[in-house]
């Protein structure tokens, strides 16, 4: 027998330490965060966006031309300014993300993503406000339009300047669904006021209406965090060569309510550069200021819903990609130190040894 210290008197066999259960949910949740995903697809959401300002400004144009009287263009130009308004500032976010995108692909310089991702949104704002001034009949109702839709396509390049390129891309893509699909569900909405019950009386009109702006908001809200979720999932496949790349539970709550965030975004830059051609659309008749106070309501709402809803459908959809913790890894003992309890056989050939 050979002395050991501690006093043993027989040597332990070498075993391999147990390894400790892997949580899977943790590591694909709280996985060290390493660098940003890159954002896929950049160049075509752009492409998309641009389009899509195109098409509002062209449909504003034409309905402010159809106007047979001035006062009848500004009561147009005010309900048209919203679309304008939000499909810039998505233009903007989506230009500057494209343009942003490339010069962190290498290297993480944040400054002067940020001041790319400006530049861009800035053109976007001027070439909107010059297609504006040029297309439009020289007025101060269209100097309004021009200069508000600039802001909010500056102030959308601006928002691409964050770090996280798969958020802002996940945000952008979703926020241009969202606006593509209230224009889309547009003709739905008829059929939805027969159906909740709107009659001739002034009530039955007013409860039919909240009924079809509710169930708008809410097919808006899981259009909006279906797409976060899509495109970011989409992004994690992308990088999942990269082992420091990491998208966690906020990136897919921030992209689900980022669309919501948006569209409050554009009523606070709608109301603050274009208050004055919503006052004066207001002034026009008692009727029209009843009208353009109850579509701001009903805009502050609509981006609540979105907000809310986008976030929970997002954060639902992630949920549902998790591995739970598999059921031989809660078998492993505790303890990896402890010694195993000897078998049968073992103990017969220690006591025929002695």
């Amino acid at each position: 027998m050979s002395n050991q210290p501690g006093g043993s008197t027989a040597a332990q066999p070498d075993r391999p330490e147990a390894l400790a259960p892997i949580d899977r949910m943790a590591t694909a949740t709280d996985a060290p965060a390493g660098n940003p995903a890159p954002a896929p697809g950049t160049l075509a959401l752009a492409l998309l966006a641009v389009g899509w300002l195109a098409a509002m400004l062209w449909s504003t144009r034409e309905a402010i031309d159809s106007a047979t009287a001035g006062v009848t263009a500004v009561s147009l130009s005010a309900f048209a300014l919203p679309g304008v308004i939000s499909a810039a500032l998505v233009t903007g976010a989506a230009v500057g993300l494209a343009a942003g995108e490339p010069v962190t692909r290498r290297r993480d310089r944040m400054t002067l993503r940020f001041a790319v991702a400006v530049g861009a949104g800035l053109l976007v704002g001027l070439a909107a406000a010059l297609t504006i001034n040029l297309s439009y009949a020289d007025n101060t109702t269209t100097r309004t339009i021009a200069g508000t839709a600039a802001a909010a396509a500056i102030i959308g390049g601006a928002l691409a300047g964050a770090r996280n390129g798969a958020v802002v891309g996940a945000v952008a893509s979703a926020a241009l669904g969202t606006l593509a699909f209230v224009v889309a569900f547009s003709v739905a909405r008829d059929p939805l006021f027969d159906l909740f019950g709107a009659g001739d009386s002034q009530q039955s009109l007013v409860s039919a209406a909240t009924w079809v702006s509710r169930t708008e908001s809410l097919l808006a809200g899981l259009v909006a965090g279906g797409l976060a979720f899509g495109y970011l999932t989409w992004a994690r496949r992308r990088a999942a060569h990269n082992a420091a790349t990491g998208l966690r539970w906020p990136a897919y709550l921030v992209a689900g309510a980022g669309p919501g965030l948006l569209l409050l975004l554009a009523e606070v830059i709608i109301r603050v550069g274009g208050r004055s051609l919503i006052d004066l659309a207001a002034a026009l008749s008692e009727a029209d200021a009843v009208a353009q106070t109850s579509l701001g309501t009903s805009r502050v709402d609509n981006g609540i819903w979105v907000l809310f809803v986008g976030a929970l459908t997002a954060m639902i959809a992630f949920g549902r990609t998790l591995t739970p913790p598999a059921e031989d890894d809660a078998a492993e003992p505790l303890d990896a130190g402890a010694p195993e309890p000897a078998t049968a056989d073992e103990s017969s050939t220690g006591t025929a040894a002695r």
